[in-house]
């Protein structure tokens, strides 16, 4: 919506605008029929001026009462009897002038006689020309109305849109505390120093937690560092049951991805996949950009086997999924299940655009 001060600007613009082209036309037209002469001129610029005023007053009868709001059904009366009564009004001051001119300037009418017909036919005229105004005034409101109907809508999505990611994102942070506290439980008589540790790395997870809560989307590299402290982590743990790799090509390292998104696929490899198995296995991370450089490939491989409970999706991949559709729409792939080139190994696959 434009500010005032600019649609002041464009109402006055198109009204002096308009109301001096329709005088000239007058002007014109009457011109064609008698001899042009400056009686003539002030004539219609009485007319001009007088219709200026009077869409002007009427202008402000509308915003004052707010037709502007009003249903299509309750308007049109409303602009009917409107119209009649400022075309009655508008000839009555314009007749009036025209006399005045006329004594003002010696010059005496060769029509003896009122001339009804003629003014008739004149508020006729100014009936149908104010018709064709309120069209116009009316048509630019509704169509400013109707677009600031959109961009409302649109801020609306976009409010729902953030509010819904601040939810998924306020979600992550007890759920990830919770596996981590329940970590470090499991050390803290058995091994004081690995558990103090532990406490360390779980604190730099937790304040990168807080301090990209707000933001949307944080680079590859900067999530790569929460990756390795969680590994730290379930590798002080785990012992020799845990073995990982980490294969990040260095171009994909500037892309932007939600933020939690990666240390989630890992957590949920080890959790489901390689810490319930006496065992144990080995765990993978590649990342690397596609051919065309326009989209991030990211795989997540564990040793085990994939065993998902129907109605049941975990938190923290659900999650995942629903902050990438969120921000990217039908532009993100992701799939997990068995390796199709790999036995007993299950692959989390992440694909999404490079912006």
């Amino acid at each position: 919506m434009l500010p005032l001060t600019a649609r002041t600007r464009l109402y006055w613009k198109l009204q002096l605008t308009g109301w001096i082209l329709y005088g000239v036309f007058g002007g014109v037209v009457a011109g064609l029929f008698s001899r042009f002469t400056p009686g003539l001129a002030a004539i219609e610029v009485i007319v001009a001026g007088t219709l200026l005023l009077s869409s002007h007053l009427f202008r402000l009868y509308i915003r004052r009462y707010g037709w502007v709001r009003l249903p299509l059904t309750a308007l049109l009366p409303r602009l009917l009897l409107a119209h009649l009564l400022i075309a009655i009004a508008s000839i009555t001051v314009i007749g009036s002038l025209t006399v005045l001119l006329f004594i003002f300037i010696r010059q005496v009418p060769t029509n003896k006689g009122f001339p009804w017909v003629q003014y008739v036919g004149y508020a006729l005229n100014i009936f149908f020309v104010f018709w064709g105004w309120s069209a116009v005034y009316f048509g630019l409101h509704y169509f400013e109305n109707y677009r600031q109907a959109e961009v409302d809508k649109w801020k609306l999505t976009a409010a729902a849109r953030e509010a819904e990611m601040r939810t998924l994102q306020a979600q992550l942070n007890p759920h990830f505390l919770f596996n981590g506290l329940n970590n470090i439980r499991a050390l803290v008589m058995e091994d004081p120093a690995r558990a103090r540790a532990m406490m360390t790395h779980l604190a730099e997870l937790l304040r990168y937690s807080m301090q990209r809560n707000g933001a949307e989307q944080v680079p590859l590299a900067t999530e790569l560092e929460i990756v390795d402290n969680y590994l730290q982590l379930e590798a002080m743990q785990l012992e020799e049951r845990l073995h990982y790799t980490v294969s990040v090509a260095p171009e994909a390292l500037p892309v932007q991805l939600p933020p939690m998104t990666l240390q989630l696929l890992v957590e949920n490899a080890i959790k489901h996949g390689l810490a319930p198995r006496p065992a144990g296995g080995s765990l993978s991370l590649c990342a690397q950009l596609d051919t065309a450089g326009t989209g991030l490939c990211v795989a997540v491989r564990n040793t085990g086997s994939f065993q998902p409970q129907p109605g049941h999706p975990g938190l923290g991949l659900r999650n995942v999924q629903e902050r990438l559709k969120l921000l990217f729409g039908p532009a993100v792939h992701f799939t997990i299940g068995p390796d199709p080139l790999l036995a007993d190994t299950v692959l989390a696959e992440l694909r999404l655009p490079v912006r």
